[in-house]
């Protein structure tokens, strides 16, 4: 392997989890008074924290988002994990590999420990990601983009940040992996191209993922 540790973002990379939650997030949003399209969310809030949803809708609308949003929104979009999610088709194919041949490799996802922890229990991924692999925004002071996620990543997996590759596929990800100092392997199954055209790398089938990092 080129790299001594893969980063891989979770939803949309390992968990097929971005058309459940974008499309609760524009319908509650919407519900609030904050008209908002599934192709809106997908364009401002893929790949975001959620305190940059609160502060993209503050910013735009002059308005706060209720006190109880995360809470209610989790409890929606959980549910509908529950029923809908599916892991990204040819994930689990790669994660084997590198478990089999001892590839370091962890998640390191702007999505709350819960919400990861409920998409892996669903979708089956829960056997590759011991506790000790699983980062979360909330583990950090600034979600993506700021590279504070993944430098917190690679220094409790123990690698420097320029032996590691990210896997990502929203613009912000891409953003703060190449803030952080390291290879981005872009996934464009639901992002356009240009879009990640930070990235070292693209692929748009997880087939494909294992000969780039070679």
């Amino acid at each position: 392997m080129r790299y001594d540790l893969i980063i891989f973002d979770n939803d949309g990379v390992l968990v097929d989890s971005e058309p459940i939650s974008n499309r609760h997030l524009a319908a509650y949003l919407t519900e609030l008074g904050h008209p908002t399209s599934y192709e809106d969310s997908i364009r401002d809030y893929m790949g975001s924290a959620m305190h940059r949803i609160h502060e993209l809708v503050l910013e735009r609308r002059g308005q706060r988002l209720p006190d109880d949003f995360d809470d209610v929104f989790h409890a929606r979009v959980f549910a509908a994990f529950e029923r809908e999610l599916a892991p990204v088709a040819g994930v689990a194919d790669v994660l084997e590999k590198l478990a089999t041949d001892g590839v370091p490799y962890c998640v390191a996802s702007s999505g709350s420990h819960a919400r990861i922890r409920v998409g892996h229990r669903t979708t089956g991924l829960g056997r590759w990601f011991p506790e000790e692999r699983i980062f979360s925004s909330e583990d950090v002071g600034r979600g993506k983009p700021a590279p504070d996620l993944f430098l917190h990543a690679a220094r409790r997996m123990g690698v420097a940040p320029e032996r590691c590759v990210v896997v990502e596929d929203s613009p912000l990800g891409v953003r703060a992996a190449v803030a952080a100092g390291m290879d981005v392997c872009g996934f464009t199954a639901m992002t356009p191209a240009a879009k990640l055209s930070g990235a070292d790398q693209l692929f748009g089938a997880m087939g494909e993922l294992l000969d780039l990092l070679i």
